[in-house]
């Protein structure tokens, strides 16, 4: 799903051509009359991204709304546009709070990027909150970033769990978030401001899971040089996670139903018991029942911690979250790796939504990560994921629903192309990204069909700025005129390149 900007503008004229401009950009839009219109829609359940808002309306002027909106406590990215640029003018917006200023009447390009600039800086910081909330035991269940519909039960399970501390089990492929859940459950209850503490259960050796646990007493056993505190202890107070509980030894589930039961734990070598307050969340990607049944894991202790289930479903069946998920991983990524890419183009946001995606979020972090450190340009496209590429073809991409950027356009795209007046051979360009190599009878299409069919791409992809085109296609301007001759393009294409050279 695209992100959502709301375009607050008593000018009709100005809320049409707003409209069309955002929505040519690959995103959703939203219109608002006035001022009070506009904050009614920001109070309501429609996640607004962004906001394109005038300076001067009457009743409730652009200051106005700014205002409200800091008394609120809302962060979406303002735009401010007006008639009047005085510096002034600029000076009191962004005081107030806005986060660029444009004078109308904007043109494309330069709302074009205030918009990619605005919105990349409120994902960046939003992922760094994120990782400060995480770290400080305070991620929330409105941390979790997701717009699928499959993930509105996991989320409302979360809430309620949250309001009590009742054994929760989370289940789930690896890689789906399992933890991620778990601190936003501990961060939004009563223990948030107690520790949170992870142990993956399939990484401890057998015979120091009691010690991990529990805690040692100093010379409890050979190589016990100093005294150690188990997790148990560390987590008093708080949640204590246990990741992949499904792996425990027979030996360790014995021990751990114990310190359920008694709420106490015996550390190797002591001499007495200690009284813990402990709230247990487990995870685990294994089938316990089945595991119950085979005999492999204890019937008492499932039941003791299978008292609450959360089921988080697997990437590839939420797959409107890929474009939000892997938007945030870039943003995150690459300012770590220093990198200017900004965006993720139309035809990779399709690859990755083809894609089964086995190792789940986890997974696509990966693959954009590696993407960031590949990439030399300000988006990433197919190219920066080879490995993706290669194990799915062409039609499980063109069999994707549209989700996001250009795709996006096709759903509401007779309104699109009437705004802005598109011929419908933009329209088939957009809507199919991939370049075919072979003809119906399955022979290789001759080069002069394939090269003009990605020539149209291109002009329809960079909405017909011909510099543009001539740029990414690596040709010359004139060069590319000559091409749209020979190759013999309907008349409009050719009549927008020479209206662009006139210009120039």
């Amino acid at each position: 799903m695209s992100e959502t900007v709301l375009i607050v503008d008593d000018d009709p004229v100005q809320r049409r051509l707003l409209d069309a401009m955002v929505r040519r950009f690959g995103y959703q839009a939203l219109v608002a009359e006035g001022g009070d219109a506009a904050l009614a829609l920001l109070g309501g359940a429609q996640r607004i991204d962004c906001m394109v808002l005038d300076l001067v309306m009457p009743d409730l002027d652009g200051l106005g709304v700014l205002a409200r909106m800091r008394e609120a406590g809302m962060d979406i990215p303002v735009i401010v546009q007006t008639a009047h640029g005085g510096i002034d003018n600029v000076v009191s917006v962004m005081r107030a709070g806005a986060t660029d200023f444009v004078v109308k009447p904007a043109s494309p390009e330069r709302l074009q990027v205030s918009l990619r600039n605005a919105l990349a800086t409120r994902r960046l910081a939003g992922e760094l909150q994120r990782l400060k909330r995480s770290r400080d035991g305070t991620l929330s269940i409105a941390d979790v970033i997701t717009r699928s519909d499959a993930m509105r039960p996991v989320l409302r399970a979360a809430e309620k769990a949250a309001a009590s501390t009742i054994p929760v089990l989370i289940e789930g492929e690896s890689g789906v978030g399992k933890e991620l859940i778990a601190r936003a459950v501990h961060g939004s209850g009563s223990r948030r401001a107690k520790p949170f503490v992870a142990v993956n259960c399939g990484a401890m050796p057998e015979n120091l899971v009691e010690s991990i646990l529990f805690g040692h007493e100093k010379g409890a056993f050979t190589g016990a040089t100093d005294k150690h505190t188990g997790k148990f202890i560390e987590a008093d107070g708080g949640t204590l996670f246990l990741d992949e509980v499904g792996e425990l030894p027979p030996a360790a589930q014995v021990k751990l139903l114990r310190a359920l039961q008694e709420g106490e734990v015996e550390p190797v070598g002591a001499r007495k018991n200690i009284k813990v307050d402990v709230r247990i969340i487990s995870a685990t990607n294994r089938d316990l029942i089945a595991d119950v049944k085979s005999g492999r894991f204890r019937e008492d202790l499932f039941y003791r911690l299978h008292v609450f289930p959360i089921s988080v479903p697997p990437l590839r069946q939420r797959i409107e979250d890929i474009p939000e998920l892997a938007r945030h991983f870039l943003a995150r990524l690459a300012a770590e790796e220093g990198k200017r890419v900004h965006s993720i183009g139309a035809d990779a946001l399709a690859l990755l939504a083809a894609y089964r995606w086995p190792g789940n979020v986890r997974q696509l972090e990966n693959a954009i990560f590696r993407a960031v450190v590949l990439t030399d340009g300000e988006q990433l496209g197919v190219h920066e994921f080879p490995q993706i590429a290669a194990q799915i073809g062409p039609d499980a991409i063109a069999a994707q629903p549209m989700i996001d950027s250009s795709p996006a356009i096709a759903a509401t795209w007779p309104d699109v192309r009437e705004a802005v007046d598109l011929s419908s051979q933009h329209a088939a360009a957009l809507t199919t990204p991939s370049l075919r190599l072979l003809d119906a009878q399955g022979e290789v299409r001759p080069l002069e069909d394939i090269e003009r069919e990605a020539i149209r791409f291109a002009i329809a992809h960079y909405r017909e700025q011909m510099s543009e085109v001539a740029r990414r296609l690596k040709i010359g301007r004139s060069t590319l005129y000559r091409k749209l001759e020979g190759l013999g393009l309907d008349e409009g294409l050719r009549e927008t390149a020479e209206k662009e050279n006139a210009t120039v």
